[in-house]
């Protein structure tokens, strides 16, 4: 596509996002007018509040893609989410790519290996935008088969100024949706954990232990945990060590699977 075809499309793109203010289909009008700029497969949107269950605003997928990137992400996946970890408001609104938010060790982390790789994509980037009392939404591209190219990325990046006020004007009200949410999601993750494992029937931890459980989900390698929590990365091993024999798992797989079963338990 030459330059003056995708400035035709995208002109035309944008008026029908601005028309559709307002409106249901919105969303809809507003990744076309990304799409315009560059081609993509999927498209979420979820909404975030503090350490709320997030609520999905819009996707565009087929239904056995949508059990694992919604439903399956809502019931617990999402404490874990780079995305949802580095948007919480306030914040600044920008477009990032996954791997850039993603902790040190998070392709080898569980989350990664159990959960993620189930979508089946080759890449996920987001707008990343703060819309006002306490909430922020990201409206995530989606590849399954080729990355982002670095000038794909910046095509993007330019229309950021117009995403950004777009979606602050559609969405500025969401929080009433978030109060008016009556289940108990508002926990912090190191209080949801102690909870899940409570649930478990293995209230064994000490706060410390708790606080490793969490940074070793999230993909943090144990350097990267010493230096968040200010000790040696030889003693968050041996809390590790601590926290599997207490638990009675052998590995981060079993302490991701326990986690998560707990979290159900919790739902």
């Amino acid at each position: 596509m030459n330059a003056k075809s995708q400035m035709s499309r995208w002109v035309q793109a944008s008026a029908r996002t601005v028309s559709a203010l307002g409106r249901p289909d919105f969303a809809l009008a507003l990744t076309g007018a990304m799409r315009a700029i560059v081609p993509f497969e999927f498209t979420v949107i979820f909404a975030y509040r503090h350490d709320q269950k997030p609520i999905d605003i819009f996707d565009d997928f087929p239904a056995t893609k949508r059990t694992v990137m919604v439903d399956d992400y809502q019931e617990g996946p999402y404490l874990l989410d780079p995305f949802y970890l580095n948007s919480r408001a306030p914040t600044t609104s920008r477009l990032a790519r996954l791997r850039d938010l993603a902790p040190d060790r998070f392709y080898q982390a569980e989350y990664f290996r159990n959960y993620y790789v189930q979508t089946g994509l080759a890449e996920e980037i987001g707008f990343i935008v703060d819309v006002g009392n306490a909430v922020s939404v990201v409206i995530s591209a989606m590849r399954e088969h080729k990355a982002f190219s670095a000038r794909e990325f910046r095509d993007l990046e330019m229309i950021l100024p117009f995403v950004e006020s777009t979606a602050q004007w559609q969405w500025s009200g969401l929080s009433s949706q978030f109060s008016a949410q009556t289940n108990s999601d508002g926990a912090r993750l190191p209080q949801l954990i102690e909870d899940a494992f409570q649930s478990f029937g293995r209230n064994l931890l000490t706060p410390r232990e708790a606080q490793v459980v969490e940074y070793i989900l999230k993909g943090h390698s144990a350097d990267a945990t010493g230096r968040a929590l200010g000790i040696s990365s030889g003693t968050v091993r041996i809390h590790r060590r601590n926290i599997y024999a207490k638990l009675r798992v052998r590995s981060q797989g079993e302490l991701f699977s326990s986690f998560m079963a707990s979290l159900s338990e919790l739902a």
